[in-house]
């Protein structure tokens, strides 16, 4: 089979988008099996948000941050998702995530096909580079 220049590009960008689809089913699980699946976390904190009942306790592993509502993971801090990687330029992010996201400024949001309601959240520090990616479940 001989691969031409395009198929080698699409093959590349659409590589990480396989691999992530394991993270995209973790949003919704419930922590018990978290952590059968991952083990004991490295690290448990306080993530404090602008009203009270936005506090979530997070579970930090290697593959993520995992923040919790209850029993269940309602967000995913990830290192990169969707062709999207921590440090990648504003502009590259929206060149990556196309026409379908919103652009809000200081983040974009995607929503994620499936049969389940997941977004993607890109935040940009104020030097217009990817600091943040989130995956969450709207619905929690």
């Amino acid at each position: 089979m001989r691969w031409g220049v395009s198929s080698l590009l699409l093959f590349f960008i659409a590589m990480p988008l396989f691999a992530q689809d394991d993270s995209y089913s973790l949003v919704g699980i419930k922590l018990a099996d978290l952590i059968e699946r991952f083990g004991a976390p490295k690290a448990v904190l306080a993530a404090r948000g602008n009203e009270i009942w936005q506090d979530d306790v997070v579970f930090q592993y290697d593959e993520g941050d995992f923040y919790i509502f209850r029993d269940r993971v309602w967000q995913i801090k990830l290192s990169s998702a969707h062709g999207v990687s921590l440090g990648d330029p504003r502009a590259a992010a929206l060149l990556v995530t196309g026409s379908a996201a919103e652009d809000r400024g200081d983040h974009l949001l995607l929503p994620l096909a499936g049969s389940r309601p997941l977004m993607l959240r890109i935040n940009f520090n104020n030097m217009g580079v990817v600091s943040s990616i989130f995956i969450y479940r709207p619905d929690f």
